[in-house]
């Protein structure tokens, strides 16, 4: 039964899956007041608890502490409300690189009690305009450096009435930092239900339509409360860094709902390039680190050349799965385990992990407190320890697809469905073998694209890898893989033999691959998730 909203505009309430089409929600040990705003939960309740003079946000050249953040936001809130006609439920969309003022207009539309979307800086117009239409957007709030897409977005809308800019680079020079500096630092935030919807996130749409996904206020605080508090431990002395948008939930959880929600620092980086997160982690002694195992995999090259990353005590490994090379690698250097995780943007965050006392290579680890995960096969019923089988995962946070889009493949009997392959040992750890769309059946063998990477990852010829099936006239579908060399080796009929030999001598000779392309970069998506969709195409 779902609390009064506070929500005049019901749009979110309205679209809502019915009720029979959620998953199983699990939320004993997760108790919050009806009346929730996360937004206040992470600045101004940070404030009274003593965190007023603590760094929060870090970036574009300056500091900023929890007062600060809080005054900030509540300024903006006023300019949302009194200026641009804000209501509770209406949806707000923030086109934003990855900055303080990013992170100031999210919390700011939030206590307004504002449903925001939150969207990457190289979106065009056209994909704006998904998202527009999709969630019935009405106001945008929009980087200055980016207006230009976004005002293209907002001539086609039919929804979207309001675009105002802000600065980005933090000197308070456009519209809504002039409105926002002659309000006063006090607000009285929307007081909203823990279950109204706070965030609706997009899932990536890289094989089709975009789906928005529902989060609520409480669940904004779960994923601290669960993950971040039993597995990262976070304290108030951690500085946070990272790669992943603030746009995907990933980044936003990592990179501004933990640190805030402990008192601790956030590092953000709006080009969050390797040597530009080795600058930081160097300058401030940064203690936990979110990014992908490519960008590890150059720091463990930078470290080879002097670079200091020992003040990071937690690297997680995020966007792609972690091969073993790559963990066993920074576990000999750093003398650190790496922790590999699985989430979903339906499920908002990390649901299966790792932990400091509890790692292993090639391993996803076990539930985070207050998750359940079984793997299960064709028939719905759950599969020997060590079969492969299709994921299902069910906890305090879950899958609630905007208009209910295709909620019923997500969810069946109460149980989300991740869409990856799995297996769980006799151990109970889980160990990923692929995407299900990953997997390839080759002359009636199923192979593990993640496995051949691992495979040829572990070549000190392979910088980076992906792995896709070629249609065969023969075999059905083959193994084809596209290969980044590194620096000082060629890309000859010679190296290919090798890396395909050395496959064979690695794992079981019929995965190795049959097809190796080598290329000079591999496409990828912004939080650096390798698109395998377009190198399938390219076949």
């Amino acid at each position: 039964m779902l609390r009064p909203s506070a929500h005049s505009d019901t749009f979110a309430r309205d679209n809502l899956p019915p009720a029979d089409q959620w998953p199983d929600l699990l939320l004993d040990g997760f108790d919050y007041p009806d009346r929730l705003n996360a937004a206040v939960e992470l600045t101004d309740a940070m404030v009274a608890r003593g965190h007023g003079d603590r760094i929060a946000l870090i970036g574009n050249g300056r500091q900023r502490t929890y007062k600060e953040l809080a005054d900030w936001t509540n300024r903006l809130a006023h300019v949302l409300v009194e200026d641009l006609g804000v209501k509770p439920g209406n949806r707000v969309l923030i086109r934003s690189a990855n900055n303080p003022a990013m992170v100031a207009a999210w919390l700011a539309a939030t206590k307004a009690g504002a449903v925001v979307v939150n969207t990457m800086p190289m979106l065009r117009a056209g994909e704006l305009l998904k998202y527009v239409d999709e969630a019935e957007i009405t106001h945008a709030l929009c980087d200055t450096r980016l207006m230009e897409e976004m005002q293209i977005c907002a001539a086609q809308s039919t929804t979207l009435t309001s675009v105002t800019g802000f600065d980005g680079t933090s000197n308070h020079d456009a519209d809504l930092d002039r409105l926002a500096l002659e309000k006063p630092v006090a607000f009285d935030a929307v007081e909203t239900s823990q279950d109204d919807v706070a965030l609706i996130g997009f899932t990536s749409g890289s094989t089709g339509k975009p789906k928005g996904t529902m989060h609520f206020h409480r669940d904004l605080l779960i994923i601290a409360d669960a993950y971040a508090k039993e597995v990262l431990d976070v304290q108030p002395s951690d500085v946070f860094v990272g790669s992943p948008p603030l746009a995907f939930t990933f980044g936003l959880g990592g990179l501004a709902i933990f640190p805030l929600r402990f008192g601790a620092t956030a590092t953000l980086l709006e080009t969050a390039s390797p040597p530009n997160m080795i600058e930081i982690i160097e300058k401030y002694r940064a203690t936990i680190c979110f990014t992908a195992p490519t960008a590890y995999r150059a720091m463990l090259q930078a470290m080879d050349d002097g670079a200091d990353l020992t003040s990071l005590r937690a690297a997680v490994s995020a966007g792609e799965t972690l091969p073993a090379p790559v963990y066993e690698e920074w576990k000999a250097k750093t003398g650190k385990p790496m922790l590999d995780g699985i989430g979903a943007t339906e499920m908002l965050h990390i649901f299966i992990t790792n932990r400091f006392e509890d790692h292993r290579p090639a391993c996803t680890g076990k539930p985070v407190t207050g998750y359940q995960a079984k793997v299960i096969g064709p028939d719905g019923a759950e599969v020997a320890p060590g079969e492969m089988g299709r994921l299902a995962v069910r906890g305090p946070t879950g899958c609630r697809y905007l208009r209910g889009y295709r909620q019923g493949e997500y969810v069946i009997d109460g149980w989300n469905l991740s869409g990856d392959a799995f297996t769980r040992d006799d151990e109970g750890y889980f160990h990923f073998a692929a995407r299900n769309d990953d997997m390839i059946v080759s002359a009636g063998y199923s192979i593990a694209g993640p496995e051949v990477e691992a495979a040829l990852l572990s070549h000190e010829a392979v910088v980076e890898c992906a792995v896709v099936g070629l249609p065969d006239e023969n075999r059905g579908t083959v193994v084809q893989a596209h290969v980044v060399l590194a620096p000082g080796f060629d890309a000859t009929d010679e190296m290919r033999k090798r890396l395909q030999d050395h496959v064979k001598a690695t794992i079981a000779p019929y995965k190795y691959p049959r097809s190796v392309v080598f290329t000079e970069a591999l496409p990828k998506t912004e939080s650096g998730k390798i698109q395998r969709f377009k190198l399938r195409s390219a076949t």
